[in-house]
């Protein structure tokens, strides 16, 4: 959608400006992780948040030369590696779960694994508003197909936690499991339901002004960590 948020922004003014349907596959939101976050937040059963973890760490960059996609690996045209990639995916997801704005207060960049003009590793951290913060973990470093990742989100009455396709409510009280999913699986449930706002007349239910917002924040962490090198 752009290469940096001035781009991504002048989308979202065209198509605020046209009443134009643009829909952003922000996928992670239908996981069952948000899902299970988002219900037990509207209960209050966290009690005041802490922080939320985020790491999504992907195959390796020889997938996009494989996929004829290889302008994937030069920041000019991709605007970065994994974090301009995949980091909209964390950054999102501790905006949606927080509800408050965000600024980023600490970011680094890697290419050491993979030596591509791209980093291939990124972490980055976040504050909210009200304090709550974060850390989103992103790369291009798993040494197969599929993905080393986590997610968690804590307060001082509850942890929960996603691992290993396991999702994992901690309390006082003790351990409950539930079943979870492979970082992939949401997509199809993304572009589902993105067409059935569509056929009926309803807006996005992800809109390219939740990718605007996300994609600001990849902006301050490349800004922070001194760019891509």
């Amino acid at each position: 959608m752009g290469i940096n948020a001035a781009e991504v922004e002048a989308v979202a003014a065209k198509t605020a400006r046209l009443g134009a349907f643009v829909a952003v596959p922000l996928a992670q939101r239908y996981g069952p992780f948000a899902t299970r976050a988002r219900e037990l937040l509207a209960v209050g059963r966290f009690g005041p948040l802490s922080h939320i973890y985020v790491r999504i760490n992907r195959p390796g960059p020889a997938r996009y030369q494989a996929w004829d996609c290889a302008w994937m690996l030069d920041p000019a045209e991709a605007g970065g590696g994994c974090l301009r990639n995949l980091g909209s995916h964390g950054m999102d997801m501790f905006l949606h779960l927080t509800g408050e704005e965000a600024q980023v207060t600490g970011a680094q960049l890697s290419r050491r694994a993979h030596e591509f003009p791209v980093e291939d590793y990124a972490s980055v951290m976040l504050r909210s508003a009200s304090g709550i913060l974060g850390t989103v973990e992103v790369g291009n470093g798993f040494p197969r197909n599929g993905t080393d990742g986590e997610w968690k989100i804590a307060g001082r009455d509850a942890i929960l936690t996603m691992k290993d396709g396991v999702l994992k409510l901690s309390t006082a009280e003790g351990d409950e499991t539930f079943p979870g999913s492979d970082v992939t699986a949401p997509y199809f449930l993304t572009v589902r339901d993105a067409l059935d706002h569509w056929r009926r007349g309803a807006p996005p239910p992800i809109s390219v002004h939740d990718c605007a917002r996300a994609v600001r924040l990849i902006d301050q962490a490349y800004e922070r960590a001194g760019g891509l090198s």
